[in-house]
């Protein structure tokens, strides 16, 4: 985005395979571990995250999140393009990963500073399959608001049905799910990791 918020200039046009490559590689450094350590820890095979980290491959919301996990860090991380004085984010733009096992996606609209903790998404979903989060990082807590449509939001063994301006927190260091009960939902989440 340019200085006024325009969505042009050189952090719009990098790909968001080329950010999260850097950051993967960038993270894993940080943390002093090698391709195999973070790989077993993620859960991932080996060839799958030097894949990633040279910019080969379409990964997964779930195979991200399992990467932040193994390395400690939040997920937008791995997605947060450099920031201006002032960022607007117009509706449907941000940098957008897929789950692979429902109809979810997670578009980054703000990250974290260093010395903040939290991040925020819009969350688009539709009818007919449910998106299970495994547990992040300890004493992280989501904040959900649905803009259009119903879902059904919460931990897993005690979701709440929402509807368009209703609000949840609820804890995300344990399973929690979102599904929409309604076509074309969308919500805005903030993640706090404490």
């Amino acid at each position: 985005m340019d200085a006024d918020g325009a969505g042009q200039g050189p952090a719009a046009t990098v790909a968001p395979m080329q950010v999260i490559s850097a950051a993967l590689r960038r993270e894993r450094r940080r943390a002093d571990l090698t391709l195999s350590e973070v790989a077993r820890r993620a859960g991932v095979s080996k060839s799958t995250l030097s894949q990633l980290e040279s910019g080969v491959g379409n990964p997964s919301l779930e195979t991200l999140w399992a990467l932040c996990n193994a390395l400690g860090i939040p997920f937008s991380r791995l997605i947060d393009l450099p920031t201006r004085r002032v960022r607007v984010v117009r509706a449907g733009e941000g940098p957008a990963v897929l789950a692979s096992e429902s109809s979810y996606q997670a578009a980054l609209l703000a990250a974290c500073p260093p010395a903040a903790r939290r991040d925020i998404y819009t969350i688009a979903a539709e009818p007919g399959s449910q998106r299970t989060s495994d547990p992040h990082l300890a004493g992280a807590v989501e904040h959900v608001v649905v803009c259009r449509g119903r879902a059904l939001v919460g931990i897993a063994d005690e979701p709440h049905e929402l509807l368009p301006g209703d609000y949840t927190a609820y804890p995300a260091d344990v399973p929690h799910v979102f599904r929409a009960l309604e076509p074309g939902t969308w919500a805005v989440l903030l993640l706090e990791n404490v």
